[in-house]
């Protein structure tokens, strides 16, 4: 009961960033800035903190990467104004009045003062602006985090806690649940790295989250490559970091979300009955999640773990790739070029052209 109780919450939350990526004003460019700001906090202190810090034992690249994890309220609250066209004196300004808050109150604060901001900018004569807005916008950005902290914080940390609590009652199902959606998320908007470190995942759940992941890269290669979504770089890119494609990705739902959720459950499984952990949230991440599994298992046992999530997680991407091989895609060209309805008039035509050729 436990884990359906934490997966429905689980669900609720993307559902909400999904809704709110494509309905809020600006909701994307918003989303495209959180997941920049959890690239240049958790990722850093992935690397830094977990691997050469706790893996290596280089304390000063340690310190690094606890200084970049400890301030993902302050990126995530300067990059998201940044986005939606704010000045980068003002958006420094209220990213530093975040200091000690976590990357989602952050996020919440950056977005909503951004708009208050924006209209001071059109409103208030220039040269006063400076003055009105560093009175206003930096205690209202602390007030806004500031509320919004305790609500966020205690309804993801139970989320977390459910789900590392049955990691030990239900193996099997924890490696679906989670080894599917966190995969999935790894490509949609909100940044697994974002999502597993707000959760606070360890053990079990985190080590699901890192492997799975770290197998959704050899997914997403064959995927992109075999239904041709985009060019070599595109597809090499997705690889390393799916969000750099986010575009492809969000044209592109069924196809790739349901391959991802499928091979991510698949590798999910395989980490659950092996017993591995993984005690650093926020490495839900290819490189760094796989590379931060050696501070916490058997070097072996990760590589045969790591292994089996690759091939299991090809064979996935093969199978999507057969499954919706029919399946109407928008590639690259047609998204980046602005005219996807004629790029498919184009393409539907040569391709009734080269089967009129075949018969």
């Amino acid at each position: 009961m436990d884990i359906l109780f934490g997966t429905l919450l689980l669900l609720l939350v993307l559902a909400f960033f999904t809704l709110f990526n494509y309905k809020a004003p600006q909701g994307s460019k918003a989303m495209g800035a959180l997941a920049s700001a959890a690239c240049a906090s958790f990722l850093v202190e992935a690397f830094h903190l977990a691997f050469f810090g706790n893996v290596l034992n280089i304390e000063f690249l340690k310190e690094v990467g606890g200084a970049n994890g400890s301030l993902g309220g302050v990126a995530a609250a300067i990059l998201v104004p940044l986005a939606l066209g704010v000045s980068p004196v003002y958006a420094v300004l209220v990213g530093l009045s975040l200091s000690g808050l976590g990357i989602l109150p952050g996020f919440i604060a950056g977005y909503l003062i951004s708009f208050v901001i924006l209209y001071m900018e059109k409103k208030i004569p220039g040269g006063l602006d400076l003055i009105v807005i560093i009175v206003v916008a930096a205690p209202l950005a602390r007030l806004i985090g500031s509320l919004t902290s305790p609500v966020v914080d205690a309804t993801l940390m139970q989320i977390g806690e459910i789900l590392t609590a049955t990691a030990d009652t239900s193996p099997v199902m924890m490696g679906i649940i989670l080894g599917g959606i966190i995969t999935v998320v790894a490509t949609a908007p909100l940044s697994s790295m974002a999502l597993t470190a707000m959760l606070g995942l360890t053990g079990v759940p985190m080590a699901i989250g890192a492997l799975a992941v770290f197998g959704s890269s050899f997914l997403n290669y064959v995927l992109f490559s075999k239904m041709k979504f985009g060019s070599k770089k595109d597809t090499i890119s997705v690889a390393i970091e799916p969000l750099t494609q986010a575009d492809i990705i969000s044209a592109n739902p069924i196809p790739i979300y349901v391959t991802n959720f499928i091979g991510g459950a698949a590798s999910g499984i395989i980490i659950s009955l092996m017993g591995l952990i993984n005690n650093t949230p926020g490495t839900a991440t290819p490189i760094a999640g796989f590379a931060v599994m050696f501070a916490y298992n058997p070097a072996g046992k990760v590589l045969i773990a790591a292994f089996a999530c690759m091939i299991v997680s090809t064979l996935a991407g093969f199978l999507g790739s057969y499954v919706f091989r029919n399946f109407k895609i928008k590639t690259a060209e047609q998204i980046r070029s602005g005219n996807i309805n004629t790029k498919e008039s184009v393409l539907e035509s040569t391709s009734e052209i080269e089967e009129t050729v075949i018969v």
